[in-house]
């Protein structure tokens, strides 16, 4: 063949600096693309061999293999793929944007399928002047009486292209890095750029330094290979050891048979696994597998909680793993990291529109070839596709979750506490997730026991339908008065659940609860405020309540409207006076626990507001602005204390009194002040002197 020169053909003006400059955002990403392009070009020699249009030789090896050499500041890449013909080169190379794996698939589409073929836009081979001043390409077709082919340019438009001496099926392609590229040449900084985006490429990767000295291993002889290079064959005689025997006399005792070794070139190793784990059947891979996968992928050596397997061909091909880690949330990020792979070629972590937000908590490999990625591959095109992907990785967590629920409940209950923030999250950012986890999501009840919703409703239910000694109750049945004022407000009635924040804060309202058979459930993270929200909002059933919010009838005794009418307007009367307060709210009734002296109710509305107003203020803001929750404080008429204040309210100490027992009440529901702190120490320390005399 004769020398032939032109000029490239470019069907924009000036895209040519433009796709060096500015087509992929990250420099080094030519390693991903001249890589997955010798994936390609040995994935299609191979197919061509299984239709019988070439046949492989016995002995081939699918390998690339990448040669740094930072003395003469080149890069090589070489692949044993089916290299190309001078009439390929022209359309594939010379005409920027035509994609060879394109017209691969359309000329073989009714004979091969296209899952292993990575390129998609012809502009891969491009990313190297990124780095290069100069490329050279040597190729050879596999076609019968092909010609070697030899290729180069120096960054600019031109090119020149002749015969070359290339005498391999395949494709060698140089870089001749320029000055501020020259790392990349750096062995140490190859190995760590093609881990991280090569190692799961279909074909082995191997890594070497130009002119490096050979470096060596020993084996047993029984391990040699038909490919390894013997450089001495070594005879090591057994060993023995003296040692005393039952009858206490010495003797020598073999500790290490006679073995033949073999001085070996040291074996390459690839840097890639080419059947990585989610590309097999789950049948396939035990749990020890999917550990050490995790351990390797993400470097985490806390095991995962538990793991998802995604393998689906249709409507759409996906496949992948997405593990729970566990998390501690005291000192780890909650924010996981999800990679997202293209047939095997990593595009990037936490691409938002592939993975729910609320996953992201999560870890994992996602490999979905039939994604619209743009024209680097380093984002998605805006596709309805995405979403589909998207909402069916959601489902397969909420039928993973849902199904252990059934199936594992056990294994449910212990993993709950570390997957419980993903899953609140998840209810949270997406209703469809809430709406198919609302009954299993569990929650932990004041008895240390785990419960979902639905049973709890049940419990509470069978409770109210029987009597003290456990005997069905049936319903009573009250006519409607139909003179009633039709502007009231209709009953709210949904049922309640109790629930606390802080079991040792509210420890006294845990112990009233007990005693009296009520239950309530631990919410005591920092979402549950938006997370309980949520759930009502979505379910007209029930209402959440904490258990300060207000005194249940099975704490009282049963009083008539008038009853303690007069002892509440004196004990008003002589609080608001203590506590210099005339807006505070006081209620009395007959606790059956006759200990009890004093309680603080806020209303459930009023706190979660100001819990809300927290949460979303910003730092330094005044949470005094918002005003302050509405309380009130309950006082016992059956307690002797409360009694002494209604008969003797005239007494001096009776302020001391009643001031200690707001307090008291305070403290059973959220931490003092400093400054009430210190009158609280100080006011208790007079109360014993006065008990003194």
């Amino acid at each position: 063949m004769s020398n032939k020169k032109g000029s490239l053909s470019i069907t924009s003006e000036n895209i040519f600096p433009v796709i060096k400059k500015w087509l992929y955002s990250d420099h080094d990403i030519f390693y991903r693309e001249l890589i997955s392009n010798g994936c390609d070009a040995i994935t299609k020699l191979k197919k061509l061999d299984m239709m019988g249009e070439y046949s492989l030789p016995l002995d081939y090896k699918a390998k690339i293999q990448v040669i740094v050499s930072p003395e003469d500041k080149t890069l090589t890449f070489i692949d044993n793929g089916l290299g190309m013909t001078s009439e390929e080169v022209d359309e594939y190379i010379n005409q920027i944007a035509f994609s060879g794996a394109t017209d691969f698939l359309e000329k073989y589409k009714d004979k091969a399928d296209s899952d292993q073929i990575i390129g998609h836009f012809g502009l891969g081979f491009y990313s190297a002047f990124m780095v290069a001043d100069e490329v050279h390409i040597d190729t050879l077709s596999y076609k019968e009486g092909a010609t070697p082919v030899h290729w180069e340019c120096d960054g600019g438009t031109e090119f020149e292209m002749g015969d070359g001496e290339w005498n391999q099926v395949g494709t060698k392609i140089t870089l001749f890095l320029n000055e501020d590229c020259l790392e990349f040449a750096n062995e140490y900084r190859a190995r760590e750029v093609i881990t991280k985006y090569c190692s799961f490429m279909p074909t082995e990767i191997y890594l070497s330094k130009k002119d490096a000295p050979e470096e060596y291993e020993t084996i047993d002889a029984a391990d040699k290979r038909d490919t390894d290079k013997v450089i001495e064959e070594i005879h090591e005689e057994a060993k023995f050891e003296e040692k005393e025997n039952e009858n206490g006399e010495k003797e020598q005792v073999e500790v290490s048979p006679a073995k033949d070794k073999l001085k070996i070139v040291k074996r390459p190793v690839a840097l890639n696994e080419t059947h990585p784990l989610w590309t097999k059947s789950p049948s396939e891979c035990t749990d020890e597998d999917y550990k050490a996968f995790y351990r390797d992928v993400f470097h985490d050596y806390k095991e995962p909680l538990f793991w998802i397997h995604l393998n689906m061909d249709y409507p759409f091909n996906l496949k992948g793993i997405l593990y729970f880690p566990k998390i501690n949330t005291e000192y780890d990020s909650i924010e996981g990291t999800i990679k997202l792979y293209n047939n095997q070629v990593f595009i990037a972590d936490n691409i938002k529109e592939v993975i729910p937000e609320f996953l992201m908590l999560l870890k994992g490999v996602i490999d979905c070839p039939d994604l619209p990625l743009n024209v680097s591959r380093s984002a998605l095109q805006n596709d309805g596709f995405v979403t589909k992907i998207s909402e069916y990785i959601t489902k397969k967590v909420a039928d993973k979750l849902t199904g252990m629920c059934k199936t594992d409940k056990e294994s449910y209950e212990k993993y709950w506490d570390d997957i419980a923030p993903f899953i609140k999250f998840g209810c949270l950012k997406d209703t469809k997730f809430c709406d198919k986890m609302n009954d299993y999501i569990l929650f932990k009840d004041i008895n240390d026991k785990y419960t979902t919703l639905p049973e709890l409703l049940v419990k509470e239910e069978e409770e109210k339908a029987t009597d003290e000694n456990g005997e069905a109750v049936e319903a009573e049945v009250v006519e409607e008065n139909k003179d009633a004022d039709e502007t009231k407000e209709p009953e709210d009635t949904r049922k309640t659940v109790y629930y606390v924040t802080d079991l040792q804060q509210q420890s006294q309202y845990v112990n009233m609860f007990k005693e009296q058979g009520q239950n309530a459930v631990i919410l005591d993270h920092a979402i549950d405020t938006s997370f309980i929200t949520q759930l009502e909002q979505r379910n007209e059933n029930y209402k959440f309540c904490r258990i300060d919010a207000d005194v249940t009838d099975t704490m009282v005794e049963e009083t008539s409207e008038d009853e303690l009418k007069s002892e509440t307007e004196t004990l008003t009367d002589v609080f608001r006076k203590a506590l210099n307060n005339e807006g505070l709210e006081v209620k009395v009734e007959k606790f059956k626990n006759k200990d009890l002296s004093s309680m603080l109710t806020v209303s459930e509305e009023s706190r979660r507001m100001q819990d809300m107003m927290r949460m979303y203020a910003m730092g330094g803001m005044d949470m005094n602005m918002f005003g302050s929750a509405s309380e009130t404080l309950v006082l016992n008429a059956n307690n002797d204390l409360v009694q002494y204040i209604l008969n003797n309210k005239d007494s001096e100490n009776v302020p001391t009194f009643a001031a200690q027992l707001y307090d008291l009440a305070k403290i059973a529901n959220a931490p003092l002040s400093p400054e009430a702190m210190t009158e609280f120490v100080a006011r208790s320390n007079k109360i014993m002197m006065l008990l003194t005399k």
